[in-house]
């Protein structure tokens, strides 16, 4: 599967001010146990070589609920990738991230972010 950054991520419209107003184009979402040193790396390091500001939770304290740096991570992408693996739903962390992606979606401050689907 080979994805243009405007596949991805859409084009800009005129009137935003597209360089400034998100910290990441892309939110990766993900089992770390799952898929983290695979698939995710694979499309961390492809979407990264294309240019693509691309957050990833690999630097971030594990703790009981998720942290504020994860969920400005989430508010300041322009999109989310969310990987759903096997165990994805059985951490409650990763249901966590899902939610937040889903409120910042619907938000009318967020109402521009994407969520993408990817068949195998």
């Amino acid at each position: 599967m080979d994805l243009s950054t405007t596949q991805l991520l859409g084009a800009p419209s005129p009137s935003s001010s597209f360089t400034n107003s998100w910290t990441h184009d892309v939110f990766l979402s993900f089992r770390g146990e799952d898929t983290r040193y695979n698939f995710t790396d694979h499309l961390h390091k492809n979407l990264v070589q294309r240019g693509i500001r691309t957050f990833i939770d690999d630097e971030l304290p594990r703790g009981e609920e998720i942290s504020q740096a994860l969920l400005d991570a989430i508010e300041g992408s322009r999109c989310s990738i969310i990987v759903f693996s096997e165990n994805y739903a059985s951490s409650k962390w990763c249901l966590d991230e899902l939610v937040h992606i889903i409120q910042c979606r619907k938000s009318k401050q967020s109402q521009s972010q994407r969520m993408i689907e990817l068949d195998k």
